[in-house]
């Protein structure tokens, strides 16, 4: 019974230490808390009895993490966030077991040595798993949490948000080793001694952005609108009157948020030739973003005015989510359709199996559409200015920026709606993602929502003027710096994420090794035997 008890304990202080890294995200952001928040959680997995328990003990911290750092989607998502949760917490069984065989016991100078190594790359190996979008993509990696700590942001420019990742957890480790073994402090200072030198190494050497240029750039954030028949045309009627606001003030570039026009442009011309009409007003292009059903097939008829040259048709119809550029002509033709979508938000993964999901929260009816490949568009009136358009939590994945970066844009856009967790940590959350994506490429990224929280930031990450917060409803005009080069994660991406495979590739190797030399059996003798003479 004692033993029962124990184990229930045990259990639950998992689920609790799991979930304690959410307090260095945004809306608390306490990013130094990062450096600590994995200890008790490790402490856990290190004094598990038997490797089966530390897995089973990874596993629910693993679940309490997912759903610490999700929570604002329970109204969406009721109790189907849980059986989530216990899914992908499931990642996290690897890395319990490496702590539990790196830093259980009493580990001798070369086994704390190795776990300094072998543990981060771990939890790396999870976050990279979970982070593809079936799973709800990278959303609340370690790293990510530093996203407002310059020496952090600096080192995403090196090996992207997947280096801050492991040198969070390696200073986590050394802290257990400094903790909990004695024997093994020298390796323990010395790996927190590497993680500030390598720190301050790319601080002093690594070159910043070179500033090119500015570009004005306004965001408009029309604010919360009531739910109802009419309230996509609220919606577009509010933006487009702060959007008038905004005449005479000499902009280069109109931003509007995710879902911000409610109908294809091609099926309402009137809204085209309005925003067309606001373009020629403030005597810039509007960056709108389009949520709607398109026609399948081809356009019917000649094209003949630039509205029908942006109509889509899309080859079996549906809703798309599409950034459109507008001009004072109507839409010039570039349109960017959102590839990577929601989970449940935006499509039912294995509908015909999880369906029942859309009984329970507020998951997609219908399933959207997404678009075949990512798209840069000329700004027009800047000669050589290319913006890299993305949409909602496509901001999260650091390959679709940077690819967008490498195929030559000067300007990075997020456009965003989180006003179904408007009251939540999501909108502080997802802003912040903005400034790792910016500091990773080297370029400006200007995250625009519909009712908050709007920001830019510069090419190293750094913030550009004030936030719009959830409560603000207005136009706000940014001078973004340009900025020429590349970083090095443009030029060799995602290298921490391969070395650390190598890395546990080896060790899996070397332990395969050893367990079959261990295994063989022990060989026949190779004289003959001694015969005894008998008289």
């Amino acid at each position: 019974m004692v033993a029962k008890r124990i184990r229930y304990r045990r259990a639950a202080a998992a689920v609790a230490a799991g979930a304690l890294p959410c307090l260095a995200f945004p809306a608390p952001a306490l990013w130094w808390f990062a450096y600590v928040a994995l200890v008790p959680w490790m402490l856990l997995l290190r004094s598990a009895p038997t490797g089966r328990r530390a897995a089973l003990e990874g596993w629910l911290g693993g679940a309490g993490f997912i759903i610490a750092v999700h929570h604002w989607l329970l109204p969406s998502l009721h109790v189907f966030l849980l059986p989530v949760a216990a899914l992908v917490g499931l990642l996290w069984i690897p890395w319990a077991l490496l702590v539990r065989e790196f830093l259980g016991g009493v580990p001798d100078p070369g086994r704390a040595a190795a776990a300094l190594l072998l543990v981060p790359a771990g939890w790396l190996l999870s976050e990279l798993a979970r982070s593809w979008q079936g799973l709800g993509g990278p959303w609340g990696l370690l790293g990510a949490s530093q996203w407002q700590v310059p020496p952090a942001l600096r080192l995403a420019s090196v090996g992207g948000v997947w280096l801050v990742s492991l040198l969070v957890v390696a200073v986590n480790c050394a802290l257990v080793l400094l903790i909990c073994v004695p024997a093994a402090r020298v390796p323990a200072v010395a790996g927190v001694t590497g993680c500030v030198v390598l720190t301050g190494a790319v601080w002093l050497w690594v070159p910043r952005p070179e500033v090119s240029g500015t570009l004005r750039v306004a965001v408009v954030q029309p604010g919360l609108v009531a739910d109802g028949p009419d309230s996509a045309e609220q919606r577009f009627a509010a933006g487009e009157g702060l959007t008038r606001t905004l005449a005479g003030q000499r902009v280069d570039l109109v931003v509007w948020g995710e879902s911000s026009v409610g109908a294809d442009l091609a099926e309402r011309p009137d809204l085209a030739r309005r925003l067309a009409a606001l373009s020629t007003e403030v005597g810039a292009p509007l960056l709108v973003n389009v949520d709607a059903r398109r026609p399948a097939g081809p356009a019917e008829g000649p094209v003949t005015t630039p509205v029908a040259a942006a109509a889509t048709t899309a080859p079996g119809g549906g809703i798309y989510k599409s950034s459109v550029l507008v001009g004072p002509g109507g839409p010039t033709g570039d349109r960017y359709d959102k590839m990577r979508l929601v989970p449940f938000g935006e499509y039912i993964p294995a509908r015909s199996l999880l369906g029942w999901a859309t009984s329970v929260g507020k998951a997609a009816g219908e399933d959207r559409r997404h678009g075949a490949e990512p798209v840069l568009m000329n700004l027009p009136g800047r000669p050589g200015v290319r913006i890299g358009p993305l949409v909602c939590f496509e901001s999260a994945f650091p390959d679709m920026s940077r690819r967008l970066t490498r195929d030559g844009a000067a300007l990075l856009i997020a456009q965003s709606a989180t006003s179904s967790f408007q009251h939540s940590w999501a909108p502080a959350q997802h802003a912040s993602l903005a400034a790792l994506r910016a500091a990773e490429d080297g370029r400006p990224m200007v995250h625009a929502t519909l009712t908050g929280i709007s920001a830019v930031y510069g090419p190293s990450g750094e913030r550009i003027g004030p936030a719009l917060s959830t409560s603000a409803r207005a136009a706000q005009v940014y001078e973004v710096p340009l900025a020429g080069g590349s970083t090095y994660y443009v030029r060799f991406g995602d290298w921490p994420v391969g070395a650390c495979i190598a890395l546990l590739a080896a060790y899996c190797a070397v332990e395969g090794l050893r367990t079959l030399r261990l295994r063989k059996p022990a060989p026949e003798p190779t004289t003959p035997p001694a015969r005894t003479a008998r008289g």
